[in-house]
């Protein structure tokens, strides 16, 4: 079963919210993960990891290193959902 747009900017939002302690409501899709975030390169791909494992997707590297805003994570995975 397809994820509307809603649902999956508010699970990335939860995760962003855990992995980088910052409250759910601040998060926008204009949020910049590396900028706004001010996330490492390792904080990056732990965040790729649990996006790959909370909607069963594989990103590779080139196209995490595409992930820039929380808006383009929520993108990347509307486009790659599995029905």
């Amino acid at each position: 079963m397809l994820l509307t747009r809603e649902e999956v900017f508010g699970k990335v939002a939860e995760i962003i919210s855990n992995h980088f302690e910052l409250e759910k409501d601040k998060v926008t899709p204009e949020l910049s993960i590396k900028d706004d975030l001010n996330a490492d390169s390792i904080s990056i791909m732990e965040f790729v990891l649990e996006l790959e494992d909370e909607f069963g997707t594989e990103i590779s590297d080139e196209d995490a290193e595409k992930i820039e805003t929380v808006g383009a994570a929520v993108d990347y995975i509307m486009e790659n959902q599995q029905a």
